[in-house]
Formats: C-alpha cells, sequence, structure tokens
C-alpha cells in the first residue's frame, strides 16, 4: 500500500492547462467514461449532459431535461467535441486517451482524439448515465453555495488538500 493510501488526504493533480469554465462547466474521468456538462450555445438556461464509454466510444448528449441533442444522431455533436476539448486542457491529451483507450498514438490534441474515436466508429448512443452526472455537476455546485468560513467545514473534509503527505 502506498503512503497516499495510508493517508487522510489525496494528491491532487493540477490541471494540464487552465480551463475556461463557461462553456464546459463540468468534465470527469470516471465510471469507464469521459463525462461533463456542456453550456447551449444558444439558450443560456439550457445545458447538455454528455459522454463518451472508454474503448467502445458509446457516446450520450442529451439537455437536462432529458431531450436528445439533435447534432449526435449517430456521430459526436459539438457538445461532444466541446467536452473531448475541455477534458483534454484538464488532463493532458496522454491520460485522456489511455482512459478512453484510443489506440492511435498520435492523438496527442483534442481534434486528432476524437477523429481516431470516430474512424474506428463511435458506439451506439448510451444515455443511461445521463441523470447521474447531471447529479454529480449539481451536487459540486452546490458546495459553491456554502457561506464563506475560515473554520472547517464539515461537508468539505474529503476534499483532496494540495499539502505534501510525510512519507
Amino acid at each position: 500500500m502506498s503512503v497516499w493510501e495510508k493517508s487522510s488526504t489525496a494528491r491532487v493533480v493540477p490541471p494540464a492547462r487552465p480551463r475556461k469554465l463557461a462553456k464546459v462547466p463540468f468534465v470527469e474521468l470516471a465510471d469507464g467514461r469521459l463525462q461533463g456538462v456542456v453550456s447551449s450555445g444558444s439558450d443560456v438556461g439550457r445545458v447538455y449532459v454528455s459522454s463518451v464509454a472508454a474503448g467502445s466510444y458509446a457516446f450520450s448528449c442529451s439537455t437536462n431535461n432529458n431531450r436528445p441533442c439533435g447534432g449526435a444522431r449517430g456521430m459526436f455533436c459539438n457538445h461532444i467535441r466541446a467536452l473531448v476539448g475541455e477534458a483534454v486542457l484538464q488532463y493532458g491529451a496522454e491520460r485522456v486517451a489511455r482512459y478512453l483507450k484510443v489506440e492511435d498514438e498520435g492523438a496527442a490534441d483534442a481534434h486528432a482524439l476524437t477523429s481516431a474515436m470516430t474512424a474506428s466508429g463511435p458506439g451506439s448512443a448510451d444515455s443511461s448515465a445521463a441523470a447521474q452526472v447531471f447529479s454529480r455537476f449539481l451536487r459540486h455546485l452546490a458546495y459553491l453555495e456554502l457561506p464563506v468560513t475560515t473554520g472547517p467545514v464539515p461537508e468539505m473534509q474529503w476534499f483532496p488538500t494540495t499539502r505534501a503527505v510525510a512519507a
């Protein structure tokens, strides 16, 4: 067991590059998928919940009220492409490619990743994760509404710290 597994803190991996949160406020590599929330380009009150499964590249894109995305009909829509782009900024192209099991060694950026996934044929639509992803996003937003305090916040005790853990 490594040192970080024995401690109550977790190592934080800094973003590969800074992200602007207006277009893609939530992106994560979790549950065997790249998943997140993408803002609508035409309606400020609408967001899209998008995901791509690792290995099969089965994808999903729908609004926050479960209406399917009009652009995700048999191919990646612009929301999924934006999600991949922001994931590359957050985690780096190599880590995203490894997580999604993209075989193309030359996939060094978001465009190359989406091209490699679409070349092998994206999998069928899979909207089963949309509610779970949107719920996780809302839970993360709830932390922004906590009152400002300098004391400990019990709900935040599990958050990772950037302090070095002594060996």
